[in-house]
């Protein structure tokens, strides 16, 4: 992990002493993505970070329209156990019973926190987090079930004098575009063609799609719209844009704003920090790490990461 961090591009090591509340972040390789993790995940300094992630296999487990936690202590990681901070269990006293579940099998499965985890621990060893999945949902179920965990949270903060980005943070897992016609299980994802035009199209989408959705101050028609462009209206379990996080970044983004608007009365306002893809930047050396990569990076290939900010 140091010699990752080590071969990051100078322009992504930014250093600031400014805190985030919320943070939408890259969980794809280190090699594809190293760089856009560091400068994203730089202003969160909270201790404790409340991960908001994908739930990649959640077919496997038949799991829909509920949030999942884990039950378990702690976590390995780079630096050793991260803590699973005693905020999990005091939220979910306070949840609704039929808005969550505990599923170890799925938690461990999934990779979308893993990733994110040891940038966390490089800048903070005493970090500790609240994992939290988002399998398929629908756009109601996501805005109740967002209302009820701010409220949550919300509560204990209060009770416990925490404020919002100094002591508690929400960091978002998400990787943008999955584009190409090959090794994608056979599916041909690449409405646009796999050419130097049929890409910059797509690129052009992405950054529509940012700027429509992302950027600026957060509003409930943005998070709609959000939704609207990555998920089929007529069944919210199929893409209609291929972003993994296409639950999760809504309902993090619900999720901190919610809670925000409850303590300040003001919305979130969310600063472009990157984008980046596995096709168009440079790759960080991890091989003689004993590293490597899980999908191939070429036009035919190729994977899209955004970076986010929310204060």
């Amino acid at each position: 992990m140091d010699s990752i961090v080590s071969r990051i591009a100078n322009e992504d090591k930014i250093k600031t002493k400014n805190k985030c509340k919320l943070a939408i972040c890259p969980h794809d390789d280190y090699a594809y993505a190293g760089g856009l993790y560091a400068k994203t995940l730089e202003p969160i300094k909270a201790k404790t970070v409340v991960l908001i992630g994908v739930a990649h296999k959640a077919k496997n487990f038949n799991l829909e329209n509920k949030l999942v936690f884990d039950s378990f202590d702690a976590w390995n990681s780079a630096y050793g156990s991260i803590a699973i901070s005693p905020l999990r269990e005091k939220l979910l006293k306070k949840m609704p019973a039929e808005s969550f579940l505990v599923n170890d099998s799925m938690m461990q499965l999934e990779h979308s926190l893993e990733a994110i985890i040891p940038f966390l621990q490089n800048k903070n060893r005493a970090v500790e987090i609240v994992p939290i999945l988002i399998p398929y949902f629908s756009f109601d179920k996501m805005d109740s079930f967002s209302s009820d965990l701010a409220q949550a949270l919300l509560e204990i903060i209060k009770q416990e004098n925490l404020h919002f980005g100094k002591d508690i943070a929400i960091v978002i897992s998400n990787d943008a575009i999955h584009y190409g016609n090959e090794d994608w299980g056979g599916k041909n994802m690449a409405p646009f063609g796999v050419d130097s035009i049929g890409t910059a199209k797509v690129i052009e989408k992405e950054m529509e799609i940012i700027n429509t959705c992302l950027v600026g101050t957060v509003t409930p028609e943005k998070i709609r719209s959000f939704n609207q462009y990555t998920v089929l209206e007529t069944d919210f379990k199929e893409y209609k844009w291929t972003w993994c996080g296409r639950y999760a970044v809504p309902f993090g983004l619900m999720l901190g704003n919610k809670l925000n608007l409850l303590l300040e009365t003001k919305p979130l306002f969310g600063t472009f920090i990157g984008y980046q893809s596995s096709l168009h930047n440079p790759h960080i050396e991890v091989k003689d790490l004993k590293m490597g990569t899980t999908a191939p990076a070429h036009p035919h290939h190729w994977v899209g990461y955004v970076g986010m900010n929310y204060n």
